[in-house]
């Protein structure tokens, strides 16, 4: 028998982590190879962990609410051995080196004489705080002490989440030197002051207390790192689709009759959106720290909400798809979000968000950045306005502005107002002579 561990896997593109909203299996329970063990929850999906073995859960590592990054180990499992020398293996009344799982590391332990397995647990001889580079500008520039926020991550290692966590709890870590030279006299308006920092507000009679979902927190850690990395830009275009909504009003009964779903609005932005971005690549490209990588698969994620949480399914090779094979995939897509179906399959791969704002009846609004991507469209409510025609006449049209966040460090405004304009072409020529939805 060999111990062997399971690790948090990656559940999404951009996903670095997840939050074990319930254990499935108990340590001594025997499960099979991909059952279920455990549910996960990350800012875009709610997930189930597969077990990689067949065998007897030995022990649950992590815990319910705990959050941990993708390959950290969150259980482990006694299987039968197939080889693979992973963690605890020894034989009887032999010397042998046992090579055990410590924190996702395969270590040499001292050789065993002995005619039970034991398990043996490695402490680290240092305290000294481990984290990387990126973490460490994220305290610098919030002039926060590491040494003073405990790590969640590998092996007590500081993660992103952990000084994120920190700054929003409302801890504000100030340099020891500066500690040293506050004046006892002074200890009532520095607990004044950090009281202020740290947010802290007294309930008010009617005040109403709603707990933090993981959901939610995951989704506002990921929005805070969105707008703390990535120096957001914004532009709007005005686009006439009168002659969209006509050809849309006009077909759309038998549509419905004849397909089961309706032909939406989006499905025609989203169209014009992924040709457009066939001709401008670089819209369709993500941010990889030391360089920028152009997608080659056009997938757009389309954000879907619910009461209390946002999803951003994806939307594979939008490019080559049809009109109508658009719209049904926002249907379908759009019932497993509502149904509590989406899986992590559902959500990987995305290379630019758009999102329908307008089906709230917003007509203008500028949208976070689906990290790593380089840009997220707005697609705001249709709306009749009176605008000049043929010169000095006026005429009610359809009008609708699409809204563009835009990564500054990938895009330039003069790429950006490209796109948008091809966009604006493809949209307002579109009609039964120019376009068919099969």
């Amino acid at each position: 028998m060999t111990i062997q561990s399971i690790q948090m896997p990656q559940l999404g593109e951009s996903v670095t982590e997840g939050t074990i909203e319930k254990w499935l299996v108990q340590p001594g329970d025997k499960v099979n190879k991909y059952d279920p063990i455990a549910e996960v929850v990350t800012d875009k999906v709610n997930a189930e962990i597969p077990s990689s073995f067949t065998g007897t859960i030995h022990e649950l590592i992590a815990k319910e609410g705990e959050t941990l990054s993708v390959g950290a180990i969150v259980c482990t499992m006694e299987v039968v051995d197939e080889g693979n020398p992973a963690v605890v293996v020894q034989s009887k009344n032999t010397n042998v080196s046992s090579a055990i799982l410590n924190a996702g590391r395969l270590i040499k332990a001292e050789p065993v004489n002995n005619t039970k397995t034991e398990m043996v647990q490695l402490q680290s001889n240092t305290q000294k705080k481990r984290y990387s580079p990126a973490v460490l500008k994220l305290a610098q520039d919030h002039q926060l002490d590491l040494q003073q926020i405990s790590g969640t991550g590998l092996e007590g290692r500081i993660t992103r989440k952990d000084v994120l966590n920190f700054i929003e709890n409302g801890q504000k870590a100030q340099p020891q030197t500066q500690e040293k030279e506050i004046p006892s006299t002074n200890v009532q308006s520095v607990s004044v002051s950090r009281t202020n920092d740290h947010h802290s507000y007294e309930n008010q009679s009617g005040d109403i207390e709603i707990p933090v979902t993981s959901v939610r927190r995951a989704i506002a850690n990921n929005m805070v790192r969105s707008k703390q990395e990535v120096p957001h830009a914004w532009m709007m275009m005005e686009i006439d689709v009168t002659d969209l909504v006509s050809y849309r009003n006009k077909i759309k009964k038998e549509f419905k009759a004849k397909e089961g779903f309706n032909l939406t609005y989006f499905a025609f932005f989203i169209k014009a959106i992924a040709t457009a971005l066939k001709e401008y690549p670089m819209m369709n490209s993500v941010w990889a720290q030391d360089k920028i990588i152009q997608k080659k698969d056009i997938n757009i994620s389309i954000a879907v909400a619910t009461e209390d949480a946002l999803f951003v399914p994806v939307i594979k090779n939008a490019d080559d798809k049809s009109i109508k094979g658009i719209a049904k995939e926002i249907h379908e897509l759009t019932q497993l979000v509502r149904n509590g179906k989406l899986r992590s399959e559902h959500i990987q791969g995305g290379t630019f968000t758009v999102n329908n704002t307008g089906s709230f009846g917003s007509v203008q609004s500028m949208g976070i950045i689906n990290y790593p991507q380089a840009a997220i469209v707005q697609v705001e409510s249709i709306v009749k306005r009176p605008v000049i025609v043929n010169e000095n006449m006026f005429a009610a049209r359809d009008m609708v502005n699409l809204c563009l966040s835009l990564d500054h460090r990938i895009l330039d405004g003069l790429i950006c107002g490209k796109f948008l304009n091809r966009v604006k072409n493809i949209l307002e020529n579109v009609n039964e002579d120019t376009i068919s939805v099969y």
